[in-house]
Parts: structure tokens; sequence; C-alpha cells
């Protein structure tokens, strides 16, 4: 029975399917093919030595990692990505510790091993995600899936790291606060240098006016962090619950990223930023529950590529990165780069120099957590050219490839969404079932979920085909569907 039958039998079927053999499935999965229900192993051989008998420990078993039960809204999303024939792919998830076995450490190896603590419940802290990229994420939908998806199998541990105000006019408020004017966003996307460097959100809000406000709704955090630049000529910042003060900046116009730790009042319901005086910059603030689960801060930025992330001031990429103790770093990067390629503003060697060079800052920064790259979606040349209506940008292959070397020879995952999606065409399946804006850059509305689902189910699928142990390289085998006309 395939996707396409009618009848809400067929449909029932296809569910019953991608519950227990399909993508995000609520079954036990290994390292190799096994019943879902496997027989119990039988009992250890027991040695006799008189006048007593001493038992043989049997070999140990592997612990198997089960893929939390799926969602109703995940498995429409499954639905839905067959239909458009986004298929998925596997995680190519390189081996770092090679061992006399085959492979000791896979790349994903720390995120996985934080999942398992959090399945097992011996975890203790949150599982913190922070995601990179460009505008495909920037409006937070795509993460929204991987970030509800694994709050929901294996706990949520709140917000994160959150910006002041929106970076533009428009937009939702899901990642901010509210203000009512006041602030003005500068973004490392910018075409032109803004005057200072950026934290790892890549934004920083200016106050326009003394006595700039923005108030966070409270849901239950004991605490939390503002991060700042202490710029010359600029006042203090104020955080404060009600009429009291939690926390209040002392710049000395240094020109650093600095942060500042306050504790929330028992029952406290808001928490203000407050400028006393125009020109204060405020990079992001942090509010997240002490107890364990998922956490992922959403750190895209509009026009972002890697070259662009160089504008990351070092110390604050350490500092910030150290504060927020990742278990896996994301980049949702390669749209902007092909698009760059194609209008001859950079090269492939530029392109992998600079992917290299970000790789090994934040891993630098992050040691002790794992790394993804996530290559570009299906893209075409611009919607204005309607002689050339969905022609392939011509340098989108070549930016997969490139990404995928680098990703791999810097000892990080790769995950292609491009191929993930469908491959060449999927974008033009995607548009014409009304998923994708005008400008056929961005996706809209359920199309951005599917391309969240299939980032999400892969990176499960992976965690459970890879042993905790001995750890061979995730593979994944992508369900094959015929593709509606």
């Amino acid at each position: 029975m395939t996707h396409l039958e009618v009848g809400w039998g067929g449909w029932r079927a296809v569910l019953h399917v991608l519950a227990c053999g399909g993508l995000l499935a609520a079954c036990e999965v290994g390292s190799e093919a096994r019943p879902l229900s496997p027989p119990l192993p039988p009992p250890p051989a027991v040695g006799v030595s008189p006048p007593r008998q001493v038992p043989v420990p049997a070999p140990p078993v592997a612990t198997r990692r089960v893929v939390p039960e799926p969602q109703a809204r995940t498995l429409a999303n499954q639905a839905l990505a067959l239909k458009l024939g986004a298929v998925g792919a596997r995680v190519d998830d390189p081996c770092v510790a090679p061992s006399a076995a085959g492979c000791g450490r896979t790349a994903l190896a720390p995120f996985f091993e934080s999942l398992d603590a959090l399945s097992a419940g011996t975890a203790s802290t949150p599982t913190v995600i922070e995601a990179f990229g460009n505008s495909l994420i920037a409006g937070d939908r795509i993460v929204d899936i991987l970030r509800e998806d694994l709050g929901a199998g294996f706990g949520a541990a709140g917000r994160g790291v959150l910006l002041v105000d929106r970076m533009a006019p428009y937009g939702g408020r899901g990642r901010t606060g509210y203000s009512k004017g006041g602030w003005q966003p500068r973004t490392l996307g910018e075409l032109r240098k803004p005057p200072h460097l950026f934290g790892i959100t890549g934004v920083y809000h200016v106050a326009t006016a003394a006595k700039a406000r923005s108030r966070f709704k409270l849901e239950g955090e004991p605490h939390g962090t503002l991060w700042w630049l202490d710029v010359p000529d600029a006042g203090a910042l104020t955080v404060m619950s009600g009429d009291t003060v939690l926390a209040r900046t002392e710049p000395s116009g240094s020109g650093l990223s600095k942060s500042t730790r306050f504790v929330l009042p028992a029952g406290a319901t808001a928490v203000d930023v407050v400028a006393e005086g125009k020109g204060a910059v405020v990079q992001g603030v942090v509010l997240q529950q002490a107890r364990p689960g998922i956490v992922l801060d959403m750190l895209g930025v509009p026009s972002a590529d890697a070259s662009l992330y160089a504008r990351l001031e070092d110390g604050a990429l350490r500092s910030q990165l150290a504060e927020r103790e990742p278990r896996l770093l994301v980049f949702f990067l390669g749209g902007n780069e092909s698009k760059r390629l194609e209008w001859k503003r950079t090269d492939l060697k530029t392109l992998r120099e600079d992917l290299g060079t970000l790789l090994r800052r934040a891993r630098a920064a992050a040691p002790s957590s794992a790394c993804l790259v996530v290559g570009p979606m299906d893209a075409v040349r611009d919607a204005k050219d309607r002689g050339k209506a969905f022609t392939q940008r011509p340098f989108l292959e070549a930016v997969v490839s490139a990404e995928r070397e680098v990703t791999l020879a810097e000892g990080c995952a790769f995950f292609n969404l491009y191929e993930a999606m469908g491959g060449k065409g999927s974008l033009e399946r995607f548009h014409r079932s009304g998923y994708m804006h005008d400008d056929l850059v961005h996706p809209r509305g359920r199309g951005l979920d599917v391309l969240g689902h299939l980032v999400t189910d892969a990176l499960l699928r992976a965690w459970a085909e890879t042993p905790p142990s001995a750890g061979s390289v995730a593979t994944r085998v992508p369900v094959t569907a015929e593709t509606p006309p």
C-alpha cells in the first residue's frame, strides 16, 4: 500500500508504517535489522566447580536506543513529506575515534550521549543545542520543529537565548522580549559592517533613547543572564522584576562583551531590561529552566553565510558558548553561498576556507560539543528571471559537495537537505503545492515544517542506529514512496 491510495483505511495503514517502520519510528532501532520484540537470550552458562557453583557472567548486552513515540503532528509532517517526494536522507556521521573493532566514537557522540542520559533519566542539566544559520531558520519555524519534537521526546528545559527585541519591525516575538520601541537592531548579515562586533546571537540592539525597555514573560525560570556590550559612553542597563532591581551593569567602556547574571524571585511573572541612557547595547537575554531537557537557541540571521560569521567577536564566542555548554552545534548554511557564487562575489576556494575557519573557531570554543552542518535546500534562479523559471542555481550542487567535504574533514557530521527534500526539482514541487513564497527562495507554512522534520528525523534515526558503544557510523535508509504527479 502506498501513500497514494484513497480512503481512511489506506491512510491508517500508512500511519501504522510510519509509527513502526518509517521515520521517527516509535520502535527499537539497532545497528542491524532485528525484530521489534527480540526473544530473550538464553540464561547465561553456569560453570560447576565443587563444592560450590560459580556463575559465569553473561557477555554485556549493548543498550538499545528507542526513538520516542511520534506525535500526531510528526506523522502529519511525514505524510506531507512523502507526498512532496521528500524521502529524507542519512546523516553522514564520520568516525572520529577508530578502534580495533571499527569505530569507537562518531562526530555526533557528545549529543547522542546527552540524549542517552535524558532517555535514561540520569541527566541533571539541560541539553543545549546552538543553531546558527541564515534566513532559512531566522523565522524560527524550522528549528521550532527540531526543538519541539526533541522536547516532546526527551523533555523541554525552557527557551534559552532570547533577543531584547525583533531583528526587524515585523515577525513574531516567540524568541524576543516585548518592547514598544527604543531599540535599533544590527545584524552580522548587513552589507556594511556594523560599528560593533557580535556575540553568538549575531544580533545586538542599541538603545536609541533613555529608558528603552523590553519585558520578558517568565515561565518559572529560577535565574537568567544578560549579555551586553561594554561600549564607550553608553549608560548602564538595569534588570528589574516589578519595582525590584535584580542586577545593574557597570560599564567601563572596554568595548568587550560581558554577561551579568541575576536571580529571579519566586513567583515572578515578568522581568524587564531597561537602558538607563541612550547607546546601551544588548546582545541577548538567557532564560531557561534548571531541569534536564532540551533547550535550542535559534541564532539564525538573514543573509548570513560562513564568511559573515567572522564578525563574531572571539572573546564573546568563547565566553558565551562556555556559558551555554552546548552538546550540539548546528550550522544551516549554503543558500547564500550559492547565490554569491552565481553573482561572482566569492569562489569555492573561499567558501571552503570560510566554512573550515568557522567550524574550527566554534569547536575550539565548545570542545565538548558535537557539530553538524545542514547543507542548502534546493534552489532556483531569481524569480524575476521569467525566462529561466525553476532553473536550478548553477553552483548549488558544487556548494553541497564542498560543504560536505569540509565538514567531514573537520570532524563534524553533515546532513544533505537538498537530497532529503528530493533533489533537483523538489523546490518546484513545494511551490506547486503552495509551500514556497513568491521569491522562490523561502519556504512557507508547512513547507518549513517538512524541512524541520527531515532534520529531526535524520538526527533521531542516526541516534537510534548508532550503537552506544562500539559506534559504527550511522546509516539511514530512506523511505521509498511514489511521488505524486
